[in-house]
């Protein structure tokens, strides 16, 4: 069989290499976008008298037609046809004879793939950030819900300060919020259209750029035509907002991890985002949690990998460019299956309230606040700090919490600690006086919610 390219061969080539450099198992999920692409070329050839109006016609009812029997599972994909492109174009060449082969006049296939992309890309990120979303709005519901829920923040994995529940899980909001931005920022650079480019240095048909671009939907053409079919910058731009959203995730999953254990104890995930174990009938595993965190990794090879096939390409167009698909595919199908599982999981997992409320009473989490209590007494803060430092030390040796001392044993410490000191460091004070902005005071985290649920209802 003669390839579409092979007038200037003599020989057909090597089995093992027909299945090495074809890319159709992988691209033709571009078959949408590469039927959209043609037809605005198509178009764009018959306004502009390059090709006639019945030709442009006959290619544009082709197209639509291989786009329902491809839709129907009913289009005869041809590995030895190497990619999307070319599957499509001979078949429209079957359909509609010769006028199928004036198709790719002023086109090549290197502005082609590139254009297809772009717009797969428009179309995924936009998904995406639905996706982003509705999982920013599962942790609005679940912070409303435990609005006033106390329990310890940590630094270090150590006990550090009371807060509410609310505002940790209002934190992962805000970094979602920064990830929708970044899908925006990456968006607005996919939005750009190559097609036009040629192979690299243009065409000499009077073509319409602005024409195609509008008719896809684009904001703009790219001014060069060689950076039109060498770019690649959008697709790691996605990729790293990508590899960070999905980060974002990771670290949610870690602390769920940590806190369903029995050392924590602070949640219970729902039967149906839980495993067992094959040979202790006890377990109950946070798998879902931990495939999150897994696939993070999986996600910056993706990126990775990217960047790495660039780095060496001088311009123009080089086939190393065929290994940015598989790693785009599988970062968008990767993220938004973790963005799907992970919004049912915090859904539905249990907070046990209680065991938080009654762990911020065991631990030394309001020493900063009696080092505060001291400071507005008008010790200098560093003196203070030191005078609890001692005092939490005494108290690890005699086996107690600040709050079980005496007020002669605070005392002794520091004379100036009154009958007051036991209101100032219960945690709900702790938490209560906490006002400044972005704190973790009620009115401040009520603040927070406003804000939150405002920016979720700007989107619909």
């Amino acid at each position: 069989m003669t390839k579409l390219w092979g007038g200037r061969f003599t020989k057909a080539a090597d089995k093992t290499v027909e299945g090495f450099t074809a890319s159709l198992s992988f691209d033709r999920r571009l078959y949408k976008q590469d039927i959209q692409g043609s037809i605005a070329h198509a178009r764009m050839l018959g306004r502009q008298g390059i090709i006639s109006a019945e030709d442009a016609g006959a290619i544009v009812q082709g197209l639509t037609e291989i786009l329902a029997e491809i839709e129907a599972g009913e289009f005869p994909f041809r590995q030895e046809f190497e990619d999307i492109h070319l599957n499509i174009e001979r078949r429209l060449t079957e359909k509609i004879g010769l006028a199928g082969g004036r198709l790719h006049t002023a086109r090549s296939r290197n502005d082609q793939v590139v254009t297809d992309v772009h717009l797969w890309v428009k179309t995924e990120i936009t998904a995406i950030q639905a996706l982003v979303s509705d999982m920013q709005g599962v942790l609005v519901d679940r912070a409303t819900e435990h609005r006033d829920v106390i329990m310890p923040g940590y630094t270090h994995l150590q006990r550090a300060q009371p807060i509410l529940l609310s505002h940790h899980l209002l934190a992962y909001f805000w970094m979602l919020e920064r990830d929708h931005g970044r899908l925006t920022d990456s968006r607005r650079r996919a939005d750009i259209s190559p097609l036009g480019a040629g192979a690299m240095a243009g065409t000499t048909f009077p073509i319409d750029r602005e024409f195609t671009a509008t008719e896809l939907g684009f904001a703009s053409v790219y001014p060069n035509s060689m950076d039109a079919v060498s770019d690649r910058d959008f697709i790691i731009e996605f990729l790293a907002a990508a590899a960070i959203c999905q980060m974002h995730l990771s670290r949610l999953c870690e602390e769920l991890v940590n806190w369903s254990s029995t050392e924590f104890g602070f949640v219970e995930m729902d039967d149906s985002y839980a495993t067992g174990s094959s040979i202790m009938p006890q377990k109950k595993n946070p798998d879902v949690a931990e495939l999150v965190r897994g696939k993070t990794g999986r996600m910056y090879g993706n990126l990775m990998a990217v960047l790495t096939v660039l780095k060496g390409i001088p311009l123009t167009y080089h086939s190393d460019l065929q290994e940015d698909k598989q790693r785009l595919f599988d970062a968008v199908d990767t993220l938004k299956a973790c963005l799907k599982v992970t919004a049912g999981m915090v859904a539905t997992v249990k907070f046990n309230t209680a065991r938080m409320a009654g762990a911020v009473r065991q631990d030394f989490s309001n020493a900063t606040d009696l080092a505060d209590y001291l400071a507005k007494q008008g010790m200098p803060f560093r003196e203070a700090h030191a005078v609890v430092g001692k005092l939490v030390l005494y108290c690890i040796q005699e086996g107690k919490f600040l709050a079980d001392c005496t007020l002669l044993e605070f005392q002794r410490f520091a004379a100036r600690i009154g009958p007051d000191i036991y209101v100032a460091i219960a945690p709900e004070t702790c938490v209560n006086l906490r006002t400044s902005a972005g704190g973790t005071a009620p009115a401040e985290v009520t603040k927070q919610l406003a804000m939150a649920e405002q920016i979720l209802t700007n989107r619909i």
